[in-house]
């Protein structure tokens, strides 16, 4: 492409130059020069229904849709002449035909693109005397509304339902002048309810259900933060009055989703204000939780931390944390563990074999991790277990995107017939747990198989072979020994390979990154290496132990037989995915939990602090690509804190009590820092986060003479979750909970 040769142009007497095949309306935003379009949408098939992007150009005729027009060598092109603002108010005056005026309750009045170039071309007088055709508004979801008489007819949303997310959920009905979006349902829809289609829409005809009517773009401030739901790390923008988030959205399309958002990211914003949050500390008093001072709580839970350190010893209590808290508050919980009570039992829900991926790597990891642009970008995928659809929704928009946009071929290795079967080049049926089998023999040869199905590995072997890059995505499914065999496969490729493991939550990656393991340092180094051992003892100033410690399950089971004096949970529900009794406590003799809800684990335990969200902090995330972004605070919360706080006040009143020593960290800023110089991998430019980018992490990973790697069945652990379901989230997202679609998933 460095080498292609570039097309001259000429716009309003500028020379412009391009690549091949680039269309007029994009080669003038090269120069700054905005051409108006209604229905012209990049990455979008070409409709030229709005006529609005007319432009002048010499030797030709008539004027020229500028949205379907490529440029050519020597072409001059005129943007602004007398005609083309006369062409382009007579357009305006001819959609205003039978648009209501209702700009003043209109949702999207301030940010419609209609208004915009009415104001702009002053269209401010029609000769039309007809009576306006005039239809009800129509409620299709519990999210979208569509207002037939405000619809200018672009069919953008009908476009990326259908090209964008293949859901194919919107249609036309009738001809001419009464032509209307139809749902797939007659009367409603049934689809992903992603919303695409409302936020594609330049007019007012399609409104979101947790938003309209509630307030006007100019009285919201906007806050540029991180989904917190899946791992995929989708940018998105809260809007956000008073102190309360009306809308989220990613308008702007910044960040590495672009315009895509799942139902999730763009509705799973209402549990912040749900009911049932924690807006106080909780102690237990005999069989009830009563709240408390925070300075009761504080001091309650650092004595009895003591005392189980007292007399049990250093392993005497066990950490468990999130994968949605942040980087910096799950590189203080570990470092809590490991130098205060001098502890490797710390662990947290796994979702994906992040270590596993790194180890086999070794070496490799740096350039061998696959980000989400390259997952786009790249000429052939191989997608083995997951459903990216329902579980990573930003990974499936890449992939599809990838496939209409540079012609990427796709291949999969699954149990299931998941939707992106449709878009397969060969899709190869496994039976549930073949997989690792599977990759066995691809790598080796080895292992006893059907007949039918070694026959469409050999396929998919020789189809890869002759791709010229491949990315390797893969799901909970494959982990261990299983992606040692997948990257001694990936190496006898004859291109380069990258790869990707898919977790389930926000920051699933970032939690094993720093150190949310009980055999792993920060940055993935072993317990028992010396030399990384030694450095985060200098830093820290306690001893770290190089006994590998308990891993969450075997935490949970000691701790409901007695064996562990103490629990310390951090934002999860270990009793929910790994307890034995339930959702009982055992003979546990301490619970102490950082929570938003009363969660199954919350509910039986000692103390219960609440705890901010990641939509009300700031703090760095690590998506499922290794991609770090920012978290920034959208709103204040009354009562609850950030785990960085709670984790900061604990640490002083263990200090207190001659038990290591305290945080003095003034901010989550000052914690990256730390990390940025302590964690390999995470030493990255601030500049491209300040800016909202996403910047990779160089992951150097050496093996040190371990045995192979492996891990006990079951440890990592896919939650299964939905488009509609998140964890504990989910069930406190009342909007999203009130979907059909929701109701209907497994």
């Amino acid at each position: 492409m460095a080498d292609q040769k570039l097309v001259t142009l000429k716009i309003n007497n500028r020379d412009v130059q391009v690549p091949p095949g680039t269309l007029v309306i994009e080669a003038t935003r090269r120069i700054g020069t905005e051409v108006p379009s209604f229905c012209y949408y990049p990455g979008l098939s070409l409709q030229a229904a709005c006529r609005m992007c007319l432009v002048e150009v010499e030797k030709m005729p008539k004027m020229q849709t500028a949205c379907t027009l490529v440029a050519t060598e020597g072409m001059v092109v005129h943007t602004d002449s007398e005609p083309v603002r006369n062409a382009r108010k007579y357009m305006l005056e001819f959609l205003l035909t039978n648009h209501p005026l209702d700009c003043p309750v209109c949702d999207k009045g301030g940010e419609c693109e209609l208004q915009d170039m009415v104001f702009r071309y002053g269209a401010d007088t029609s000769r039309f005397v007809e009576e306006k055709i005039h239809r009800p508004e129509e409620k299709w979801s519990e999210l979208v509304y569509y207002d037939a008489p405000r619809c200018i007819l672009c069919f953008r949303c009908v476009r990326v339902c259908d090209e964008g997310m293949d859901v194919k959920a919107l249609g036309v009905g009738m001809r001419g002048a009464n032509s209307v979006i139809i749902p797939n349902r007659e009367d409603h829809l049934e689809c992903e309810e992603c919303g695409m289609c409302i936020d594609i829409c330049p007019v007012g005809a399609l409104t979101s259900g947790t938003y309209r009517y509630k307030t006007r773009p100019w009285e919201m401030q906007y806050v540029s933060t991180v989904c917190t739901h899946c791992s995929n790390g989708c940018k998105t923008t809260l809007s956000v009055r008073n102190h309360e988030i009306l809308r989220s959205n990613n308008r702007d399309l910044s960040g590495i989703n672009k315009d895509f958002l799942c139902v999730k990211g763009r509705f799973g914003f209402d549990f912040t204000k749900h009911p049932e949050r924690i807006k106080q500390p909780l102690v237990r008093k005999g069989d009830k939780l009563y709240p408390v001072s925070w300075e009761e709580a504080a001091q309650t839970a650092a004595t009895k931390l003591k005392a189980a350190y007292d007399a049990g010893g250093r392993d005497a209590i066990g950490f468990i944390g999130s994968n949605r808290t942040s980087n910096e508050e799950n590189y203080l919980f570990q470092r809590l563990a490991r130098a205060t009570f001098g502890t490797n039992n710390v662990d947290h829900h796994r979702t994906a074999d992040y270590t596993g991926l790194v180890t086999a790597l070794g070496d490799r990891a740096s350039d061998s991790l696959l980000t989400m642009d390259q997952l786009y970008k790249s000429k052939a995928v191989l997608l083995i277990g997951n459903d990216p659809t329902n579980q990573n929704p930003l990974v499936a928009w890449q992939i599809r995107s990838g496939i209409r946009h540079h012609g990427t071929k796709l291949y999969i290795l699954n149990a299931h017939d998941i939707k992106l079967k449709r878009k397969a080049k060969q899709f190869v049926k496994l039976v549930a747990g073949q997989e690792a089998a599977a990759l066995k023999y691809l790598a080796h040869e080895e292992g006893q198989l059907a007949p039918d199905l070694v026959e469409q590995l050999v396929v998919l072997k020789a189809s890869l072979e002759t791709e010229g890059e491949v990315a390797i995505v893969f799901g909970a499914q494959i982990s261990g020994a299983a992606i040692a065999h997948l990257v001694a496969f990936g190496s006898k490729l004859p291109c380069k390979v990258r790869y990707m493991a898919l977790g389930d939550y926000a920051n699933s990656r970032g939690a094993a990154d720093m150190g949310l393991l009980p055999d792993r340092l920060p940055g993935y180094a072993y317990a028992d290496n010396s030399g990384a051992r030694e450095a985060f003892e200098q830093l820290w100033g306690g001893a770290i132990p190089s006994k590998t410690g308990l891993s969450a399950p075997q935490m949970v089971e000691a701790a409901q037989a007695g064996k562990l004096k103490a629990l310390y949970v951090v934002g999860a529900n270990p009793l929910a995915h790994f307890g034995t009794l339930g959702f009982g406590r055992g003979q546990l003799g301490l619970l102490i939990v950082h929570e938003m809800f009363l969660t199954e684990t919350a509910k039986v335990a000692d103390i219960v602090f609440p705890a901010a969200s990641a939509y009300e902090k700031d703090g760095t995330v690590t998506n499922t690509s290794g991609e770090i972004q920012l978290l920034h605070k959208g709103a204040e919360v009354m009562g609850p804190r950030s785990d960085f706080d709670l984790l900061r006040i604990l640490s002083h009143q263990l200090e207190k009590l001659g038990l290591g020593k305290a945080f003095h960290y003034k901010t989550p800023a000052a914690v990256f820092e730390e990390i940025r110089k302590a964690v390999p991998g995470y030493n990255v430019q601030p500049a491209g986060l300040l800016t909202g980018g996403a910047e990779p992490t160089q992951i150097h990973f050496a093996k040190n003479g371990h045995p192979p790697y492996d891990v006990p069945v079951g440890l990592i652990r896919s939650a299964q979750d939905t488009l509609f379901t998140s964890g504990t989230l989910g069930r406190f997202c009342k909007m999203m909970e009130s979907l059909p679609e929701a109701e209907a998933k497994p």
